[in-house]
């Protein structure tokens, strides 16, 4: 079974969270796949991981590229795993419906926007929907100061 954590964006967004994230899975020897709603959002994260920091990017590619395989972290839209990734990032609504395929993984991450009262529903569904599939959840909530703590 995956470990499957919700991080609830509230203090700080998407494109401030996700690279630290992927900076720590990448650091524990993990590949990643990140799976965002739509080709243009995607193309949006793919500039991000390069210029995040003026002094570092994030090694990484999109399902669309030839050597989508042999890329540390990618980028798609779809459920696929070309790269073989333990850790899959969902954000901006994406899920993967057959909770049963989180099992693939070694974590299995939803990122969703705490003011968007549709994405707090969807991740709701899913928290309901892993724990019933026996996966082991958790939910993550920033504090002030932008340090994350395990709230359940």
């Amino acid at each position: 079974m995956a470990e499957v954590l919700f991080y609830h964006l509230e203090r700080a967004p998407l494109e401030r969270v996700l690279p630290g994230l992927i900076e720590k899975t990448l650091q524990r020897g993990w590949r990643a796949v990140i799976q965002a709603s739509s080709p243009e959002r995607v193309e949006a994260l793919d500039t991000l991981l390069w210029t995040y920091r003026e002094d570092s990017f994030l090694p990484h590619g999109t399902a669309a590229e030839d050597n989508a395989a042999l890329q540390p972290v990618l980028l798609t839209t779809d459920d696929a795993n070309p790269n073989d990734a333990a850790v899959r990032f969902l954000v901006d609504g994406a899920t993967i419906e057959d909770t049963a395929g989180m099992a693939a993984y070694e974590r299995v991450v939803f990122m969703f926007d705490g003011h968007d009262e549709t994405a707090t529903a969807h991740a709701r569904d899913r928290w309901k929907a892993a724990r019933s599939a026996g996966h082991t959840v958790t939910y993550w909530q920033q504090d002030e100061h932008g340090k994350w703590h395990q709230r359940a």
